[in-house]
């Protein structure tokens, strides 16, 4: 299986976090009146089935194992599994009640995006997740689910995030006198967490569990397994990988940190707002200049409607294709009939954009054309199109989008504490009850 349908395979039980699984399952009785299931925990007004639990156990420790980390005691590692899915269903539950919806299309366009990076499309995937084993119906609602949180975290969290001017300049000065911004650092994390408010024996017992995992980590055991059995992050389940980072991406906390470390090294322990942490670096690189190819293009769009289908728009943008051949302004014709409000007051101009910029089917029509040359219409998910291509270029674009990545990395660094702190808040105040 490729690596996107992997990541999401792991993730998959049968409904595992699912709204419909978990709060309309009904405990069947057997013909001698047992249950069939129970609950392992009751989460607001839902509930965790212990078959959920199992089912997501012994996912985890499958994985575990297949990554060779030491596994912690059962009890310990089904508490830790327990708490993510009690995190995890509180999340839907408040998405829920905001009303926080991923429509089909939305979803088709994130599956077929995943599809599409792994060499397939979106007809052919549930024949590939078929092969593993995987059901498509499950496949989509996890990724449903997925989305839903994510979408609310932009909400909730992301949205909410600002970069102020100071901070900016302040950044941009720091990475011209500095060289670590231009590394990729690969790190992982423990956390043993805080309450919103913390007494003296809430920090002193935080600090004592902190100083036994340092300990342990000086004698040898694994940063993998201690991070598995007692970091109360979200990447707890992940032996604590954060994954790789841009150095300019590095968490506001671990900034000033992490590129003074060795490979290999684990830092003091790091006081935070949430908690207190230890980071480890895991690896690092160098990153050379971005070498971007470009292109400049225009292009005009026409959209469907009651009164014309494809066959009509298609017609028209033929019709206007061969018109703008015969010798009619590409840019006056745009203004005039164009749907896309970004580009047709420029005269259908798109500006220098890079790979990865527009949906496939645009996509891949700019790169099959020749500088000058003028397509015929095709059809993109926003509608029908003619473009042309300008002209074609290798730019470095490391100066250009120095202060958007900036802004980019400040509010990066920023959104896993901020993460953090906000789950450990919507835990604080859900109603939970453990029932195993």
């Amino acid at each position: 299986m490729r690596k996107d349908l992997q990541i999401l395979a792991l993730c998959i039980t049968a409904f595992l976090l699912s709204p419909s699984g978990a709060f309309g399952q009904n405990l069947e009785l057997s013909d001698t009146g047992q249950k069939l299931d129970g609950i392992a925990a009751l989460v607001n007004d839902g509930v965790i089935l212990t078959s959920e639990l199992q089912a997501q156990t012994t996912m985890i420790v499958q994985r575990l194992q297949a990554e060779g980390t030491a596994l912690p005691p059962g009890d310990i590692l089904r508490q830790q599994i327990l708490e993510s899915l009690i995190v995890n269903r509180i999340q839907i539950q408040r998405a829920q009640r905001e009303g926080i919806e991923i429509p089909d299309e939305v979803l088709n366009r994130a599956l077929a995006e995943i599809s599409r990076r792994n060499g397939t499309t979106l007809s052919e995937l549930p024949a590939l997740l078929a092969k593993d084993g995987i059901s498509y119906p499950s496949y989509r609602k996890e990724m449903r689910e997925q989305l839903t949180m994510e979408r609310l975290r932009m909400r909730d969290v992301v949205s909410r995030i600002s970069v102020t001017p100071r901070e900016l300049e302040d950044y941009l000065e720091r990475e011209n006198n500095t060289s670590y911004q231009n590394n990729r650092y690969k790190i992982s994390h423990i956390l043993i967490a805080l309450p919103a408010a913390t007494t003296p024996d809430d920090l002193q017992n935080a600090e004592n569990k902190i100083a036994e995992i340092y300990k342990q980590l000086q004698d040898g055991v694994e940063f993998t397994q201690l991070a598995v059995t007692y970091s109360n992050a979200q990447t707890a389940l992940e032996g604590g990988s954060m994954g790789w980072r841009n150095g300019e991406s590095l968490p506001t906390l671990f900034a000033d940190i992490v590129p003074a470390m060795q490979k290999g090294d684990v830092s003091e322990p790091i006081r935070s707002s949430s908690g207190i942490n230890l980071v480890k670096l895991d690896d690092v690189e160098g990153s050379e200049p971005v070498m971007e190819n470009q292109v400049l293009a225009r292009h005009i769009l026409l959209e469907t409607n009651e009164i014309m289908d494809d066959d009509i728009v298609e017609q028209q943008l033929a019709d206007i294709r061969q018109g703008i051949l015969d010798g009619d302004d590409f840019s006056a014709i745009a203004k005039a009939v164009s749907k896309d409000p970004g580009s047709a007051v420029e005269g259908g101009e798109l500006g220098w954009v890079g790979p990865g910029v527009f949906v496939g089917e645009f996509e891949n029509v700019l790169n099959s054309l020749e500088i000058g040359e003028l397509s015929e219409p095709f059809k993109s998910p926003f509608g029908w199109h003619i473009v042309e291509v300008l002209e074609r270029r290798v730019h470095d674009t490391t100066d250009d989008i120095q202060r958007q990545r900036a802004t980019m990395a400040i509010r990066e660094s920023k959104v896993a504490e901020e993460t953090e702190l906000w789950l450990r808040q919507i835990r604080d105040e859900s109603f939970v009850e453990y029932r195993m």
